[in-house]
């Protein structure tokens, strides 16, 4: 049992309380401690109602049943695997912009539920945050089951359709793909690699509100501003938010639930 409290501890922060709603509230709902009606996305119920708890219920629900079990498993392993990976990786040390990214995703996935009448939100947000490690880190080469191998940027669309095919719903995984690669578009590619404006930077009141819950500083950050300083700060302790940051062209082994974890090889 100390194993297991050992390795929940080890997971980084904002994956970690991801990771345990993720678990907690289907659980929640599938022991009848709160009605599954309850928990889903209703446009009617969050504007005229003001059930306004539904955005997030809806993000972390995910009805578990015969059908549904295995597809909640590997969705779950995806959530720890890709966004564990992002956390320690991509965004190390730099906790508030990590959090920004799965606001504005977040956010980009509830509106698009509500236009829609989406009533669960925990596929999309996953998928986005997949899509966006796939696009940092798009010339490492994948394994997927039956020894398949390909370049980490069509991991998204693989997934896609393998979810597909054990139960779930394209749509749920083309939004959070197409969420994934707005942020991708709008925080690296368009200002880095196309010249244009940035249009995304972290709110300077989240980076105080992450640093009150105790964060480290890293490197390039100051007590209460737990955001890069400057481009050039962050360059210099070669952490710099973007692709240049990131070693490609290695290899990745992609298992799923049932098999081992992540290798590099």
């Amino acid at each position: 049992m100390s194993d297991i409290g050992d390795w929940f501890k080890n997971i980084p922060f904002i994956t970690r309380y991801w990771f345990a709603g993720s678990i907690a509230v289907p659980l929640i709902g599938k022991l009848g401690l709160i009605s599954p009606v309850y928990l889903v996305l209703w446009p009617e119920a969050f504007f005229h109602k003001f059930q306004i708890w539904r955005p997030i219920s809806a993000t972390l629900y995910f009805p578990v049943g015969p059908g549904t079990g295995f597809l909640y498993l590997v969705n779950l392993y995806f959530l720890y695997q890709y966004s564990t990976r992002l956390e320690t990786g991509a965004f190390d040390g730099r906790p508030a912009d990590y959090m920004f990214m799965l606001l504005f995703n977040w956010i980009c996935i509830v509106i698009t539920g509500l236009m829609m009448d989406m009533q669960l939100l925990m596929i999309p947000l996953i998928m986005s945050v997949l899509y966006v490690w796939a696009q940092l880190n798009r010339d490492t080469i994948v394994s997927f089951w039956f020894g398949t191998r390909f370049k980490a940027c069509y991991l998204p669309w693989v997934i896609l359709g393998f979810n597909y095919i054990i139960g779930g719903s394209i749509v749920n995984e083309l939004i959070g793909n197409l969420v994934g690669h707005l942020y991708f578009f709008l925080m690296f590619k368009y200002p880095m690699d196309l010249g244009g404006r940035s249009f995304l930077s972290t709110p300077q009141f989240l980076c105080s509100q992450i640093d009150e819950v105790g964060f480290l500083d890293s490197a390039f950050l100051q007590a209460g501003d737990l955001c890069p300083k400057s481009r050039q700060e962050a360059e210099e302790v070669g952490v710099i938010t973007g692709v240049k940051a990131f070693g490609w062209g290695t290899t990745e082994v992609l298992t799923l639930p049932s098999a081992d974890k992540y290798r590099s090889v």
